[in-house]
């Protein structure tokens, strides 16, 4: 799911949600453009935290070009991607672990894409989610606990995982 722009016309934190496959940046960037180069532009840089992707190579083969990989550790969200391009300029997605249940996940990518309320970033985001599948019977211990596992990029689903699709983004 993507969104451009917040109603007041200043640049939302979070333009939409990607749910990936598996951790595999190389593996998974492909599907990820195959989507998004019609829509936004030829992908021509990506910037990443490294605290969720085990590889991070200085550039991606992908359709017939390069794109280059830059890693931040302190000045990306770990639960996000942030993706250039000429045409678009830049947009930031929420990355959906691969690991999340279908329900959360399609929470989380309508959360990342709403344009109501007001814009929250990833890790938030999956803090929110984490927090509200506790049940509203949650203690402030439970829920403090909740904001460091998404912190640390654990975010486990419950039940068994389920997907077909690779580098799912809905659009």
């Amino acid at each position: 799911m993507l969104r451009s722009e917040s109603p007041s016309g200043g640049q939302a934190p979070l333009d939409g949600a990607w749910w990936p496959g598996s951790r595999d940046l190389p593996g998974e960037f492909s599907a990820l453009t195959d989507g998004l180069d019609p829509r936004w532009g030829r992908i021509t840089r990506i910037a990443v935290n490294p605290r969720n992707w085990p590889i991070l190579p200085p550039r991606i083969f992908v359709n017939g070009h390069v794109v280059k990989v830059g890693w931040f550790t302190s000045e990306l969200d770990p639960h996000s991607i942030l993706l250039l391009s000429h045409a678009i300029d830049r947009r930031t997605l929420l990355v959906v672990p691969p690991e999340t249940d279908e329900s959360s996940a399609a929470r989380l990518m309508h959360a990342a894409s709403a344009d109501t309320g007001p814009p929250m970033t990833a890790t938030a985001l999956l803090t929110a989610e984490l927090v509200g599948r506790q049940g509203p019977e949650a203690t402030a211990a439970e829920a403090t606990e909740a904001a460091e596992a998404a912190a640390d990029g654990a975010f486990l689903s419950y039940g068994r995982y389920q997907r077909s699709a690779v580098g799912t983004v809905e659009m």
